[in-house]
């Protein structure tokens, strides 16, 4: 299948789980009273709402014709699509197709392992394509879980968070934070929907994870952007920590992630304990992600 194709299907399918997600009356149709044989909005709904033939409308979604800027702009007001799912829609329907399909292995940019490893107090992990696991700070790992005993290619965070027990202990919401990452890389299957990588991974985890399975069909998108998350840890107990993203500006494609607590709070007094912790362990600031020893707060009695 051309990246073409490949665009063309996803987009179909994108249009169809957004439809089946919104009702008439959030749609502006008025009630008929009638049972209705599928969830959401009809394909003739939609074409109607967005001013063309459903026979068209019906290829869009089978994946058999192109749809223009003037069309897309009528499915987004048609289904409600927020910022993050027009913009998805945008580059499903105008994706490079040239693109090559395997691009050169990602290494931490130098600039970010130079500010991890300034950023002692602050636990942060660079992630690159798909979400894999570039780089590292002691107390990301302290935080987290020991990065660098996990072998190199399976160290990517969507599998740590569904393939690992202990990850789903440490997310106090762990459905909230897992949806997210499911969006996050669906949001990328977009701009690179014949990765061999990308699609292994999604292969692997669909049928290892049901939740995965279901929510990767749903279809849902975000960017990476922040929020919040509360924390078990099992050496500092409960902690509520803001995360961030800063794009490296030479490489787009890897993000620095850190956690962070308003000072004075007591997340910032258990970030601190947990950063001397770390410190007591020797355990050596490794800005490449590589330790000296293991360290995991899971592990330790």
């Amino acid at each position: 299948m051309s990246d073409s194709d490949a665009h063309r299907s996803e987009l179909g399918e994108f249009l169809k789980a957004r439809r089946a997600e919104l009702s008439p009356r959030q749609a502006g149709l008025p009630e008929t009273g009638t049972v209705r044989r599928v969830p959401g909005l009809r394909r003739e709904e939609v074409a109607q709402l967005a001013a063309i033939s459903t026979d068209y409308y019906t290829r869009l979604e089978q994946g058999r014709v192109p749809a223009s800027a003037t069309v897309l702009d009528a499915l987004t007001r048609a289904l409600r699509l927020d910022d993050d799912q027009r913009e998805y829609l945008a580059e499903l329907a105008g994706k490079d197709i040239g693109r090559p399909r395997r691009r050169a292995r990602q290494t931490v940019q130098p600039t970010l392992r130079r500010l991890l490893d300034e950023l002692r107090g602050v636990p942060a992990i660079v992630l690159g394509r798909r979400m894999d696991i570039l780089a590292w700070n002691s107390l990301a790992a302290a935080l987290v879980t020991d990065f660098g005993q996990i072998p190199d290619k399976q160290r990517n965070y969507l599998r740590l968070v569904f393939a690992d027990p202990a990850m789903r202990a440490l997310y106090t919401d762990w459905e909230a934070v897992a949806h997210t990452c499911v969006a996050l890389l669906r949001r990328e299957a977009a701009t690179y929907p014949d990765d061999p990588q990308l699609i292994a991974l999604v292969g692997e985890l669909s049928v290892q994870d049901q939740q995965f399975r279901q929510w990767w069909a749903a279809h849902h998108v975000m960017g990476r952007r922040l929020g919040t998350k509360t924390i078990h840890h099992p050496v500092v107990g409960d902690l509520t920590l803001d995360w961030d993203t800063l794009t490296c500006t030479a490489d787009p494609e890897q993000q620095l992630i850190t956690w962070t607590a308003e000072p004075g709070t007591p997340a910032d007094d258990k970030l601190r304990i947990l950063a001397s912790w770390a410190t007591t362990h020797h355990q050596k600031t490794a800005p490449a992600g590589q330790a000296d020893q293991p360290l995991d707060p899971r592990k330790d009695g």
